[in-house]
């Protein structure tokens, strides 16, 4: 069965937040979410000063904790390893948010335009009532992954099927596919470079590999 999993080369962005604007884009995410963001970390002690661009989001844990305390089941685990929300069965009592040790979930009261009071033209289009009042967060773009199978095509390889940030990245520091296929573009850049993952130690398995340079 496949996992399906991110590639981050840290040794590679430059901060440009395209990924960002990528995501909100494709999803039309309310002003002051944002499924997929980049932290700015300086570090160091001046003269020798370094900064660092990391792009975070979900993780979609192989154990989320998330899922774990979810009371009504809304987050669920699917079979290649991808974390969702059922919005019919989400009460958006936020336990979910208080678990996620990488604060990867929002919740959204009332909905909100970037630009006054006013919904620009794609976020009417795009507007989801199902996502007022729930937990929601990065999906890797599920959607797009579903369609893989029908149209033949391989989530990571072909552009249609391939998470949007992915798609937006204008340095190829983001790739995605198939943990279990040793021959995957992810399996690849594992077997090749030093990585780590956000808070391994605690157990939840995550599903976003950091590919760094220990020099």
């Amino acid at each position: 069965m496949a996992r399906y999993v991110m590639t981050v080369d840290l040794r590679r962005c430059i901060g440009c937040q395209t990924c960002t604007a990528a995501c909100r884009h494709a999803n039309a995410t309310p002003p002051g979410v944002q499924w997929r963001k980049v932290l700015d970390i300086e570090s160091g002690e001046f003269p020798d000063v370094r900064r660092s661009f990391v792009p975070v989001g979900c993780m979609h844990c192989g154990d989320p904790p998330c899922m774990h305390v979810c009371p009504s089941t809304a987050t669920h685990q699917r079979a290649d390893g991808l974390v969702g929300i059922d919005y019919d069965l989400c009460i958006g009592c936020g336990y979910c948010a208080v678990a996620c040790p990488y604060q990867a979930r929002y919740i959204v009261h009332k909905r909100e335009f970037s630009y006054g009071e006013r919904p620009t033209e794609q976020e009417e289009a795009q507007f989801d009532p199902n996502r007022i009042a729930v937990a929601t967060k990065c999906t890797f773009c599920s959607d797009r992954v579903d369609q893989a199978k029908e149209m033949g095509l391989t989530p990571g390889i072909d552009p249609e099927v391939t998470p949007a940030c992915v798609n937006g990245c204008i340095a190829s520091v983001l790739a995605f596919g198939d943990r279990e296929d040793p021959n995957s573009n992810v399996s690849r850049l594992l077997a090749e470079n030093q990585f780590f993952r956000m808070h391994e130690e605690l157990g939840t398995d995550p599903g976003m590999y950091y590919i760094f340079d220990s020099k």
